[in-house]
């Protein structure tokens, strides 16, 4: 527990970037310190800025709904974000402001050691996978990196704005659920 008291504590002292002069507070993750799935989306929004938790908007209703639809709650799972504070308007957070905040990320990952990670759209994808992922060509597909299983997706956002993408979505769910359930021999009702 140390090591989360540390790294909580870090986060939310940083000025490592332009985007700690804004927030209201820094929103660290929150779920199952010991989870074997771990969800990473991009950056915290108004109503996380606010209550400081992850995914408790909009897109955080709906990325809720979507883990309770393949059989496991919220508090199962860990969910967490690339940069820990607020971008101004939601945009998309610079490289500068990413690589100041993905070091707590890997610590946060190396806390947790979850088998599995979904990566919640283009963001969260390119500073975990690589740059060149893209989301509508590359949803759904298994990668491998330090020995943990990685699938980008469709951020909630996304499916809120286009639900065309939500059938493409719901089978990468299916697919996390079927690769959880082999990596956990059914724990979660597999």
């Amino acid at each position: 527990m140390a090591g989360w008291i540390e790294l909580i504590n870090e986060i939310n002292a940083c000025e490592g970037c332009e985007l700690c002069r804004r927030r209201t507070y820094a929103v660290v993750g929150e779920g199952n310190p010991d989870a074997e799935l771990m969800f990473i989306g991009e950056g915290p929004g108004e109503d996380e800025d606010r209550l400081a938790r992850p995914f408790v908007g909009a897109s955080g209703q709906l990325l809720t709904a979507m883990i309770e639809a393949i059989g496991l709650r919220r508090r199962d799972v860990y969910i967490a974000n690339i940069v820990k504070c607020r971008p101004p308007g939601n945009r998309t957070p610079s490289p500068q402001e990413a690589e100041a905040c993905l070091g707590f990320l890997r610590r946060q990952v190396q806390l947790v050691r979850p088998e599995i990670i979904v990566l919640l759209g283009a963001t969260a994808a390119k500073y975990t996978i690589g740059q060149d992922v893209r989301i509508r060509r590359d949803h759904g597909t298994w990668s491998r990196r330090a020995g943990v299983d990685m699938m980008p997706t469709f951020h909630p956002s996304a499916l809120l704005r286009d639900e065309s993408q939500k059938a493409d979505a719901w089978r990468d769910f299916l697919s996390v659920k079927k690769r959880l359930d082999e990596v956990t021999n059914g724990k979660y009702g597999g």
